[in-house]
């Protein structure tokens, strides 16, 4: 069973994992994270899998993006932002999202550190 993987194709970072999959003959489908975001349910389901593994909300967000410098999002989770409005936003703004993306049965990836992948995927 080939995994989903939520990508940018202008990020040198997923075009690093996707090398490692393609490496290590992982099969897998790509999203356009911008054009196809995960939805609201993929994302809960992100968020879940993530604070089961020590991880939190800002997690999922690419903090270094100039989407979420312009929305004051750093501002926004600080202040209490609640789940539902931030998976709605993410949802609505794929550029906002941590990426690559990958969301499995009972794991998530975010980002690409080539050790985690390592450990989750062979």
């Amino acid at each position: 069973m080939a995994i989903l993987v939520y990508q940018y194709p202008a990020c040198s970072t997923c075009r690093k994992a996707l090398q490692f999959l393609n490496t290590h003959s992982i099969k897998f489908e790509t999203r356009h994270i911008v054009e196809s975001p995960p939805s609201i349910g993929e994302l809960t389901q992100a968020l879940a899998l993530l604070r089961s593994e020590d991880g939190d909300l800002k997690n999922l967000f690419n903090t270094s993006g100039e989407l979420y410098r312009e929305m004051k999002v750093a501002e926004k989770l600080k202040s209490g932002m609640k789940d539902e409005e931030a998976l709605k936003l993410l949802a609505a703004h794929g550029k906002l999202i941590k990426r690559p993306l990958v969301i499995g049965p009972k794991w998530v990836l975010v980002g690409f550190r080539e050790e985690a992948w390592s450990r989750r995927l062979l």
